[in-house]
């Protein structure tokens, strides 16, 4: 399997990685209510708040990551560019989680637009094969 779909694979676990500090906040809510979570979810605040939005935010992410690396793969457009582009997406999406739960504000805002350029490159990245892989 290649980098860029190792790292696609890799954005769809930290999916559910995001979700375990929202379990472990729901639980602080006197207990994880599996029969309206969506509910509780919504009485989250402080650290359990920011844990949603990070988690909600991983599947925003995801899709755009991963047309990326489809759109470059069924061109066929592969090379050091497209696996450099997907592990720094990777390295974002950690750096990002780990900024929303301490409550960098800046700092997250900054990784997510550098994961988002990475996304939207690797989305145009047949336009440019020839010149730079």
């Amino acid at each position: 399997m290649s980098i860029p779909f190792w790292c696609v694979f890799i954005s769809a676990l930290l999916i559910y990685v995001a979700k375990i500090p929202v379990a472990r906040a729901m639980n602080d809510l006197g207990g994880y209510d599996n029969h309206l979570p969506r509910q509780q979810q919504a009485q989250l605040t402080g650290f359990g708040a920011r844990a949603l939005a990070a988690h909600q935010n991983c599947f925003e992410a995801f899709i755009l990551f991963a047309v990326g690396v489809l759109m470059a793969h069924t061109t066929q457009t592969a090379g050091w560019l497209i696996d450099l582009l997907a592990i720094i997406f990777v390295i974002t999406r950690i750096i990002y989680l780990l900024c929303y739960w301490v409550d960098l504000a800046w700092q997250r805002s900054l990784v997510w637009f550098v994961g988002l350029v990475c996304s939207l490159l690797l989305m145009i990245s047949p336009t440019f094969k020839t010149i730079l892989l």
